[in-house]
């Protein structure tokens, strides 16, 4: 048996003759994730989690919870777990500290992990990163959530040394991106926009220099009432393959086998799970709870202690229980935002720092002042990537932090990549996202990157 299974939300299984390697694996169909926001919509079949289970390494891309899980990580204290050689190394610590094995993978060289499968792990300035699996001479480009970024020119340099390549990599319409946001009048701020993605899949397939293309890290439901209006957004597995365009890739159905000896594919067609809502208060959060004495000091110190942050936007204000808490950054600096969230859920965030998860769970009501988003200028950033994951607080931990992964990248990838991020925000200051304009400029931007 040699060949690899995808399932789940962002797990593939690499097998040489038994399970080698399972990654991010989030059993989401019993584990939930982001404060009981998040569950999977299609369940793992018993003898595939079975061979999960026994598989001898783990690795985990980053630390969101629809990858590493804290109650599904708990079945893999048999196994290895290998991890991306983040600055910071926060995940190896707490996982250490759990009594897990660890191994911190050697970033951008292949490491081999039976006679017939090796990897190749490249970490990014996001606290993610990008997985190349080598399994029987055909590579696997698992891409999870991490984009390209400055990996742009390497990615391609080894995809075209194999004749068979398959790109796994976060598509869709967007939902998990934050977009539970509000207006100074309290109307959410919704988009209609809803991009082809089977052609965004084929564009960024023939631009990484993949032959095919497996829908991946993009499969879940909202399972609490007050998140539950974002089902809206999620994708259809329909979706994934509208617009798709064979000229540039082939497109394999998500949740595949694919036989790395023959080359076969076969769909594993896991049931769709009934999705029954469940209230706030079953994952703790009562709407009504107020913040306590000892809560505001915890939050004031939590983003007074990222300094970087001031230099930003002026002020985080919470609204708990009905009642705002203030937290002052630059009395001079009209911009801020405004985060309306129960009591529970907030202070998890602030004590484990992971602040990530209660805006990526969509329950969070967040209203911009004077910004044009998380990211311009960017909160989410500094808060979640560079200090909670990274551990880079101040500003010379943050030159630091960066500097590292630039030399890591190269130069020139990274000045492409933020040459390319900066012309994006300025693009979308001007631009709406749900425009026909942004949908036809989009198209032709990464046309021009494919042809």
């Amino acid at each position: 048996m040699l060949g690899v299974k995808t399932i789940g939300n962002a797990t593939l299984i690499a097998y040489d003759t038994k399970p080698i390697l399972a990654t991010d694996p989030w059993l989401g169909d019993v584990d939930d994730a982001y404060f009981g926001s998040w569950k999977l919509s299609h369940s793992i079949p018993r003898e595939i989690k079975s061979e999960i289970l026994t598989a001898k390494y783990i690795w985990f891309s980053h630390g969101h919870p629809d990858h590493l899980n804290p109650m599904s990580v708990e079945h893999f204290h048999h196994s290895t777990i290998l991890l991306p050689d983040h600055v910071g190394n926060r995940i190896k610590t707490d996982l250490e500290d759990r009594r897990f094995t660890v191994q911190i993978l050697p970033d951008r060289e292949w490491f081999q992990l039976s006679t017939r499968v090796k990897v190749f792990c490249m970490s990014d300035y996001i606290q993610d990163s990008v997985l190349l699996i080598d399994v029987g001479g055909r590579l696997f480009i698992n891409m999870n959530d991490s984009g390209a970024r400055a990996h742009l020119r390497s990615i391609p340099a080894i995809a075209g040394q194999y004749k068979d390549s398959y790109l796994l990599t976060l598509s869709g319409y967007g939902d998990a991106d934050m977009i539970n946001i509000f207006d100074e009048a309290g109307n959410r701020v919704e988009s209609a926009y809803k991009p082809l993605v089977g052609r965004f899949l084929s564009q960024y397939a023939k631009r990484i220099g993949a032959k095919n293309v497996v829908p991946f890290s993009s499969f879940h439901v909202y399972n609490r009432d007050d998140s539950a209006w974002a089902n809206s957004r999620v994708t259809p597995i329909s979706a994934y393959e509208e617009g798709f365009d064979s000229r540039y890739a082939n497109y394999i159905e998500p949740f595949a086998w694919i036989d790395c000896a023959s080359g076969a594919v076969a769909n594993l067609e896991p049931a769709q799970i009934d999705n029954e809502i469940r209230s706030s208060e079953a994952y703790g959060d009562n709407w009504s709870d107020e913040l306590e004495r000892d809560d505001k000091v915890l939050i004031n110190d939590y983003f007074e202690n990222k300094q970087y942050l001031r230099q930003k936007i002026g002020f985080v204000k919470f609204k708990v229980g009905g009642l705002a808490h203030m937290v002052t950054l630059d009395a001079r600096n009209k911009r801020g935002i405004t985060f309306e969230t129960p009591r529970g859920s907030l202070m998890t965030a602030i004590n484990y720092k992971v602040f990530d998860d209660i805006l990526i769970g969509n329950f969070t009501k967040t209203t911009l002042h004077n910004m044009n988003s998380l990211y311009d200028p960017d909160f989410n950033f500094i808060v979640t990537k560079f200090g909670d994951n990274g551990l880079a607080e101040t500003d010379d931990e943050i030159k630091n932090y960066l500097r590292e992964y630039r030399k890591r990248a190269g130069l020139t990838n990274w000045l492409l990549h933020h040459t390319a991020r900066t012309g994006h925000t300025m693009f979308r200051r001007y631009v709406k996202r749900d425009s026909r304009f942004y949908d036809f400029a989009r198209d032709i931007y990464q046309k021009r990157l494919t042809s």
